[in-house]
């Protein structure tokens, strides 16, 4: 019975894990298209895709979402345009644990949002 019930402890701890891991701060511009790239960043109702030559295409909801991006001093600095509506400049402190990304506004000073990486 001990034995069984080790099995299923670290099997849920291993399930876990990655639900658990801190998310690293990105650092760099290659590190951040390094995670980025040729993948999608997902979260309900949202699908983005951030592309290496700076450009941000996707949907939200049913509307379009089109940006660009550049990497400035650490941070992500993009402009959005989601629906027609321009949601404006905003340079966001990213973290990752590889799987999970979250984007924060105001250099990590304002709201966040958290995307799967898939």
């Amino acid at each position: 019975m001990k034995a069984f019930v080790l099995t299923v402890c670290a099997a849920l701890a291993g399930f876990a894990s990655p639900a658990l891991a801190d998310l690293q701060k990105v650092t760099s511009r290659d590190a951040f298209v390094a995670l980025v790239d040729g993948k999608t960043l997902t979260r309900p109702l949202v699908r983005l895709q951030v592309l290496s030559n700076g450009q941000i295409t996707g949907k939200g909801a049913t509307w379009e979402i089109s940006g660009e991006w550049a990497w400035k001093g650490g941070y992500l600095c993009r402009s959005l345009i989601w629906g027609g509506d321009d949601l404006g400049y905003n340079c966001q402190e990213i973290k990752s644990d590889g799987s999970r990304m979250r984007f924060t506004s105001d250099r990590g000073r304002g709201d966040s949002a958290e995307f799967s990486l898939r």
